[in-house]
């Protein structure tokens, strides 16, 4: 088994404090690395910390953090601030940049869930970015959204959480009662012991699904033609919608490969056997294909 020594690190975003844990591979030479950015409401010792460890003992370097607002980092409490969260994410591929252990040319990001939107429209906008990765992502398109709602009924939408933006709702709750991740599905991980973390909070500003809503993934396809992409995802996904999945490789130029794994759930992706094991390998070989050409 590959020696791994982690390191608790803090840097700056925009003048606020993240707070994260870098996973070094014992290695004589600079190793690719990867930032990783996790599902809406989620902190660095929940799906990332999986996934993070799991691609560190395949010899990648790691760099799991809480966003602004979440965890133990700074910032609003509790808010999805979507450019605030791709600012984190230019900062934390400037630190992998910056550490020995890195080889800088070969640095990519890897998102989970919500994640998997943030990271393609990082890797859009950002040249240092070599290769990007999305599982059970969220590749959210605003276009699809009112599309399916009626443009209507998607205005009167975001027009309610703009009333109330600053008010918090659960981010779970048993029973259907309300919250920002409504079902079964997702109390039967944030609320059980499965995602335990000292660090997670179960509240999020309404304000932050008008962020959800609004937050255009799905365009960033365009933008992908020089960095090659890979998406895990499972067939059956109630929450993170395979077509659209589908759309973003359809839509993508350029390198680019597609794995659909036989999960029930989205949740199945967090941390339920042999989906996760085969989510990190098949990203562990995509990378280092792409990052050590």
């Amino acid at each position: 088994m590959t020696t791994v020594k982690a390191e608790r690190i803090s840097f700056g975003s925009e003048g606020i404090e993240l707070v994260g844990e870098l996973r070094v591979p014992d290695a004589d030479d600079p190793l690719p690395a990867i930032a990783l950015t996790g599902p809406f409401t989620g902190v660095k010792e929940q799906v990332l910390g999986t996934y993070a460890e799991l691609l560190a003992q395949a010899g990648l370097v790691t760099l799991a953090f809480d966003h602004r607002g979440f965890g133990e980092s700074g910032g609003r409490r509790q808010h999805e601030d979507s450019q605030g969260k791709l600012a984190d994410l230019r900062a934390a591929v400037g630190v992998l940049a910056g550490r020995p252990e890195v080889n800088r040319a070969q640095i990519g990001v890897v998102g989970v869930c919500l994640g998997g939107g943030y990271a393609v429209r990082a890797a859009a906008t950002d040249s240092r970015v070599k290769a990007v990765a999305g599982i059970a992502g969220a590749y959210n398109s605003p276009a699809r959204i009112a599309q399916t709602m009626g443009i209507d009924a998607y205005r009167c939408a975001i027009s309610g959480f703009l009333d109330r933006y600053d008010e918090y709702v659960p981010a779970v709750a048993p029973d259907g009662g309300e919250a920002a991740m409504t079902g079964d599905e997702p109390y039967a991980y944030y609320g059980t012991a499965r995602s335990a973390s000292p660090f997670w909070r179960n509240e999020v500003t309404r304000g932050s699904l008008h962020t959800l809503m609004t937050f255009d993934a799905l365009g960033a396809a365009d933008f992908l033609a020089a960095t090659p992409l890979l998406i895990v995802h499972g067939k059956t996904d109630a929450y993170c919608s395979p077509t659209l999945a589908r759309e973003l490789y359809e839509r993508k130029p350029g390198d680019k490969e597609i794995l659909w794994l036989d999960a029930d759930q989205h949740v199945d992706l967090y941390d339920v056997e042999p989906h996760v094991t085969q989510a990190a390998q098949a990203t562990a070989d995509f990378l280092h294909r792409y990052l050590r050409p």
